[in-house]
């Protein structure tokens, strides 16, 4: 059954069913963990490319983020920066 996508000889033939279940599996298990990765990186593109309209980089927001203890992640700063760009200039000034 989770061969029945598969075209040719590959959705067919037991060896290489095999091993085209095992290719997948590797892939999927792989690109889990390349998507958190790429998803961090646009997050981080969003807030700097925001913050620097400003004069501030990101590195000095992250910073100051820390030191006041505001607890809020890469994701949720990348959604205040494409909906609310007001919100996260004040973010930044205080």
């Amino acid at each position: 059954l989770f061969a029945s996508s598969f075209r040719g000889a590959h959705s067919r033939l037991t060896r290489t069913i095999t091993q085209q279940k095992i290719r997948a599996l590797v892939s999927s298990h792989r690109d889990r963990g390349r998507q958190k990765i790429n998803f961090r990186r646009l997050w981080i593109t969003r807030i700097n490319a925001i913050i620097r309209e400003r004069g501030v980089s990101y590195s000095r927001l992250i910073h100051d983020l820390y030191k006041r203890q505001l607890l809020l992640n890469r994701k949720i700063l990348g959604q205040i920066a494409i909906s609310n760009r007001n919100f996260l200039y004040m973010i930044s000034k205080e």
